[in-house]
């Protein structure tokens, strides 16, 4: 299935000026290409679609590059991505996928076990829960594969199969998933433009530009000097029991995803038919609640150690390498950190080659390392922890910068 609408997203985010004749859907648009390559895999098809979009050509006089963009680095990237083609590297391996949805289903059956051969005294509650903690952000990030294309050839598998990980496994709904993620990579820490950074300014005050912008205006929503504090208590434990719980149900009945919706019930129906005979009602919730809670922390910790510590602020409009570079950076390889965070310890190259199969991220690092170095761009790489310790000290200096704008500018 082709999603016209989220390619319209993707269009909406990249640039003011679109051209889609013949020949210049070949080539887009300095600035509109790479996000263009990056996000489709059947390109033709999606050219089809976007012939109502034309709205005109440039004369033959007018540049066709956009002064903000590095023009020498957008060259060096394409051909990267050329030799990554030639290299086979968006080729995926789908044994690998299948033994990693083996490994979720294995554990959803264990979970279930341990509860009815041992009973629901405490430990074997709490073992089970854990077990189903896993479930959920193994199933996250593996639904998160199937969301960007790169399992399967066809689109359409990948679309397919994505409702049904995130569906039934997870119980959320994929169009949810589409709407604000891709998003999320067509114009990562944007502000605006990235509903991911959407917490500034309501809860946090991300970034130093904007901290410092805060400041100045006199705006306090929270007493954001000490955000590095609360975001223990409304951050990791809360984002998915009390948030996304919730706003997932009003998401499809609002925009009226029925299949979406059809796929969820389904993973609601499974879990309590299978835990009310075990545990009761009052159980079953509780056993809910706290697997959401283990997701949660997982969840957050996971995907704000690449982007809260990085550069957010206001779209500059610069180029897509320069974009992905500046909001991301990468946890070191390991195979505990590759299966602890589904392979988004390789944050850099995910963002850009977001259809590169996962297990294919190793190869392609050393690649972006020699370009990032050859531009004198930054490419970080830190210890697991020392990410996760990044995100509280990246809120306690932006908490600060608003403090001191606020009361002194």
């Amino acid at each position: 299935m082709f999603d016209f609408g989220a390619t319209l997203r993707h269009l909406r985010f990249l640039s003011p000026l679109i051209l889609l004749d013949e020949i210049s859907t070949d080539t887009l648009l300095f600035g509109l290409q790479d996000p263009f390559i990056a996000f489709h895999l059947d390109k033709a098809l999606v050219r089809k679609y976007m012939s109502p979009l034309l709205i005109g050509e440039l004369a033959p006089d007018q540049p066709s590059f956009e002064p903000s963009k590095n023009k020498r680095l957008v060259e060096d990237f394409r051909e990267l991505r050329a030799t990554v083609e030639k290299m086979g590297l968006l080729n995926p391996n789908c044994a690998f996928f299948i033994l990693y949805l083996c490994h979720i289903l294995l554990l959803d059956v264990a979970a279930w076990l341990n509860i009815w051969y041992f009973g629901s005294s405490v430990v074997p509650f709490l073992f089970s829960a854990v077990l189903l903690g896993i479930v959920q952000a193994q199933a996250g990030w593996l639904q998160h594969d199937f969301g960007h294309l790169s399992v399967f050839s066809k689109s359409k598998w990948n679309h397919w199969v994505h409702k049904f990980v995130i569906g039934h496994l997870k119980g959320a709904p994929a169009s949810w998933w589409n709407h604000l993620h891709f998003q999320h990579h067509a114009k990562p820490n944007c502000f605006r433009k990235d509903p991911d950074v959407n917490m500034h300014p309501l809860f946090f005050a991300l970034g130093k530009t904007l901290s410092v912008e805060l400041g100045v205006k006199k705006k306090k929503f929270m007493p954001y000097n000490h955000q590095h504090k609360y975001f223990f208590i409304i951050g990791p434990p809360a984002l998915v029991p009390l948030y996304f719980q919730w706003y997932i149900f009003y998401f499809v009945v609002q925009r009226k995803q029925w299949v979406d919706l059809a796929w969820m019930l389904t993973f609601y129906i499974r879990f309590f038919l299978t835990y009310l005979p075990l545990l009761e009602v009052k159980g079953v919730l509780g056993l809910f609640l706290l697997v959401r809670f283990i997701e949660s922390n997982w969840f957050v910790w996971v995907t704000q150690m690449n982007h809260i510590p990085m550069h957010i602020d206001y779209d500059k409009n610069v180029d897509w390498f320069s974009t992905q570079l500046q909001a991301t950076c990468n946890v070191h390889h390991s195979l505990f950190n590759d299966w602890f965070s589904g392979h988004l310890n390789f944050q850099i190259e995910h963002h850009l080659f977001p259809t590169m199969p996962r297990h294919n991220y190793w190869k392609v690092a050393p690649l972006v390392k020699s370009l990032c170095a050859k531009h004198g761009i930054e490419y970080q790489c830190k210890p697991l922890l020392t990410a996760f310790a990044d995100i509280v000290h990246s809120l306690k200096d932006s908490g600060e910068l608003w403090l001191d704008a606020y009361l002194h500018k």
